[in-house]
């Protein structure tokens, strides 16, 4: 998401001649921030749960915010690796992971709190746990499984496009987890800031998302 928002930024500045101050992390760090009075207009959360927190502290309205982006929840090792994996309940991972997990915090990272959905449900969490490394976002599980810190990591397969130095070899089947929804929502209600809200729902935008790999979703509100 990180190199789509920075390619819109680039876009949104040369058309308007406005400057947009953007600031990445993870999304329960970026709620909390938000929540604290952090100045915000807009935010792009990696799930519905932290867009939903920041509903209920009456940071963003029910009517101001929409579900933007899907996205596939992938299994990557360093690009030299192979690894031969079945995503399935056959599988016994302890026979296939030897060395480390890398992946989101499992508790407040949602790429982190996905890969939990998954392995429970493909009934591999008790066995897996114990090898976990668990980062504060995506990039950084991503950065660690590239430089073969980790054996495997769990990412956006987005996030596995971008980097020369991963490959896939295993996307999660997608009734393993929760759908992968990315909502965007208005904080600030002011001419602005709901330009570039609309700017990011648009054709163009959407070019450029799906250039980076995410499903762009129909503009249903939540």
């Amino acid at each position: 998401l990180t190199n789509a928002i920075n390619d819109l930024e680039k876009i949104y500045e040369k058309q308007n001649k406005v400057e947009v101050k953007t600031s990445y992390a993870g999304s329960s760090t970026l709620a909390k921030q938000v929540e604290a009075g952090a100045p915000a207009d807009i935010f792009i959360s990696a799930d519905t749960q932290w867009m939903d927190y920041l509903q209920n502290k009456k940071r963003v309205a029910a009517n101001d915010r929409i579900n933007l982006l899907g996205n596939r929840l992938v299994l990557i090792t360093p690009k030299g690796q192979s690894l031969n994996i079945k995503l399935d309940k056959a599988t016994d991972p302890n026979k296939v992971f030897t060395g480390k997990i890398c992946t989101g915090d499992t508790k407040s990272v949602p790429v982190g709190k996905y890969a939990k959905q998954a392995f429970t449900n493909l009934g591999w969490w008790n066995r897996i746990e114990p090898k976990l490394v668990e980062t504060e976002d995506v990039r950084a599980a991503l950065n660690f499984v590239a430089r073969g810190e980790c054996q495997v990591g769990i990412v956006y397969a987005t996030d596995a496009a971008i980097s020369k130095d991963v490959k896939v070899a295993g996307v999660f089947p997608e009734n393993t987890h929760s759908p992968i929804i990315y909502p965007l929502g208005l904080i600030k209600k002011n001419p602005s800031s709901t330009k570039f809200y609309q700017f990011l729902q648009s054709n163009q935008a959407k070019a450029v998302f799906k250039k980076y790999g995410f499903s762009v979703l129909a503009p249903v509100k939540p």
